[in-house]
């Protein structure tokens, strides 16, 4: 079937036109049916926003609360195993100290039983 009517360039830019003024007139007119809905959507995602945000802040603040915590207990740590060092150093002290005492005594109470021996050899003779 052919077409019947004459479609001249004219024509056809007409209808172009008076679609694309259609879909501007349909596309306003839901713009305007859809202002309240559109508003409250706005205001929803704002809201959505302002969540996620704060969600963000606890967050980070929880992070550096456990970056902080972490800090302390490293820090008690050293401080535990520098007292623990400490401790045994004055442990190794002591031990050098009662062991250079003992020392002394067993030259001394050998000393005096090398005395003790001289005293009676020489008692003997005379």
């Amino acid at each position: 079937m052919k077409n019947t009517k004459d479609n001249q360039l004219f024509d056809r830019r007409a209808a172009a036109a008076d679609a694309r003024a259609a879909l501007l007139k349909a596309y306003q007119a839901a713009r305007v049916a859809d202002g309240p809905a559109r508003t409250a959507r706005i205001a929803e995602r704002a809201l959505i926003t302002a969540a996620r945000e704060e969600r963000r802040l606890e967050r980070e603040r929880q992070k550096q609360e456990e970056h902080a915590c972490a800090a302390a207990e490293a820090a008690e740590m050293q401080a535990a195993a520098d007292a623990a060092a400490i401790t045994a150093a004055e442990a190794r002290e002591n031990a050098e100290k009662a062991r250079l005492a003992r020392l002394v005594e067993d030259e001394a109470a050998r000393k005096a039983a090398r005395d003790l021996r001289y005293a009676n050899r020489k008692a003997r003779r005379g």
